[in-house]
């Protein structure tokens, strides 16, 4: 019998002409240790947990607003900055593939496009983010035929020519390639971006 267990036993006293008779009916182990409840889960709060505010989107340590108020980009990047971002800068495949897929949801038509931070406003054929890094040529994912800096017809219609990126393919890019420069005075969505906070959620 294990260490701890104790016996118990139910006993018959039976009377005849003046004896008592004693009766062992049963015996049974009975186990003395009390259940054991499970330990509570040790909730371990992370102080550098990322977050976003709401209406944000975080991936990758970073918080993206994808705006759907049309506006210039230069209307657009004032936007950002004011919700304490900036026009999107897009660092890695990876993240362009995360935006490119999460255009394609926001996206309510083929025309319907994306402002990022990227121009060539300073210097034609120079592009550079909003934060004057300028575009690493392995990480440029310019659609067909683009950039053109199309003026129009003869340079009549577009003076300027299209110094402005914007990204977004409705029915999904090829190998994420959906970026095209554009007149920087059109209107157009937008994708803010800003670092993700640290903080207890």
């Amino acid at each position: 019998m294990p260490e701890g267990d104790v016996l118990y036993s139910d006993v018959a006293f039976t009377r005849t002409s003046g004896n008592t008779k004693e009766k062992l009916c049963e015996t049974k182990p009975v186990t003395t240790a009390q259940p054991v409840c499970p330990k509570p889960t040790e909730v371990k709060i992370d102080d550098t947990c990322p977050k976003c505010e709401e209406g944000w989107e975080l991936h990758g340590g970073k918080c993206y607003y994808f705006s759907t108020r049309e506006s210039t980009w230069n209307q657009s990047r004032d936007y950002c900055r004011c919700r304490g971002g900036d026009l999107v800068k897009i660092d890695s495949r990876e993240e362009q593939s995360f935006l490119e897929l999460r255009l394609r949801t926001k996206m309510e038509d083929g025309d319907d496009k994306f402002w990022i931070g990227l121009t060539d406003s300073k210097e034609e054929g120079k592009w550079l983010w909003v934060d004057d890094s300028p575009l690493n040529t392995s990480l440029a994912f310019w659609g067909n035929t683009q950039p053109d800096n199309w003026t129009g017809n003869n340079g009549e219609n577009l003076p300027e020519g299209e110094d402005c990126v914007l990204m977004g393919k409705k029915s999904g890019a090829d190998d994420l390639k959906c970026w095209a420069d554009v007149f920087c005075k059109s209107n157009y969505k937008s994708i803010c971006e800003k670092s993700a906070e640290t903080g207890r959620v």
